[in-house]
């Protein structure tokens, strides 16, 4: 593998751990309020959560253009702090992020719902407050299907296409996996683009089966 197909495999993996980095604290919030807090807007929050999975992603990524860009909403505060996200490498992160999260939303809400709730209870009973309870009952209890949830985020980080594609482009500093898989596809370099091909379904064969041993071994310890 020459340099250059190295340094896009070790760029893509980077950024889709630094999205898994980014998508787990709000990721495990919400899966943890769906799973227990009945509300007001719930399902509209389930929904807005649910809704890249269902959009095509060149759609999630023309939305998160038109906020991020420099005359949208968010893109004009940004940048006012001179900070700058459209076609750069914090818009990858951004793209894999959200494209990730409901799947991690999902499979961390599953182990938060199947956790017994009397241990909880004894713990509350016993004075401990609430973000104590959450941190030595409920989480590591659901560990195993947050870090479950948090593969299958990382293996749809970094497999982001359409997103990725109208964010941050396929610039040099920018480009991923997918994005330099349909560069090169689109200048004739099926060599190089096979070889990322095969890179790309190792990644994503390994984080599947990792996800899915952690998901049995958390059923079994039930």
């Amino acid at each position: 593998m020459n340099p250059e197909l190295i340094r896009v495999v070790m760029f893509s993996v980077g950024m889709a751990t630094l999205a898994t980095v980014v998508m787990l604290p709000p990721g495990i919030a919400l899966a943890w309020v769906l799973a227990r807090r009945p509300f007001p807007g719930r399902t509209a929050v389930e929904t807005l959560v649910s809704l890249p999975l269902v959009l095509p992603p060149v759609a999630t990524g023309l939305i998160l253009l038109r906020l991020f860009g420099r005359l949208g909403p968010v893109g004009r505060w940004l940048d006012r702090l001179g900070i700058e996200v459209v076609f750069t490498w914090k818009a990858v992160v951004l793209a894999m992020a959200i494209m990730g999260l409901p799947l991690l939303v999902r499979a961390a809400r599953s182990g938060f719902e199947q956790i017994d709730r009397r241990y909880e209870q004894i713990a509350a009973t016993l004075g401990a407050r609430p973000a104590r309870v959450f941190l030595t009952i409920s989480l590591p209890l659901a560990s195993r299907a947050v870090m479950a949830g948090a593969v299958l985020g990382f293996s749809r980080a970094l497999g982001e296409f359409g997103a990725t594609v109208m964010i941050a482009g396929t610039l040099p500093g920018t480009r991923t996996l997918s994005t330099s898989i349909y560069a090169y596809t689109q200048t004739g370099q099926d060599a190089a683009a096979t070889v990322l091909l095969a890179a790309a379904v190792v990644v994503a064969v390994a984080a599947v089966v990792v996800s899915n041993r952690l998901s049995s071994a958390g059923h079994g310890d039930r």
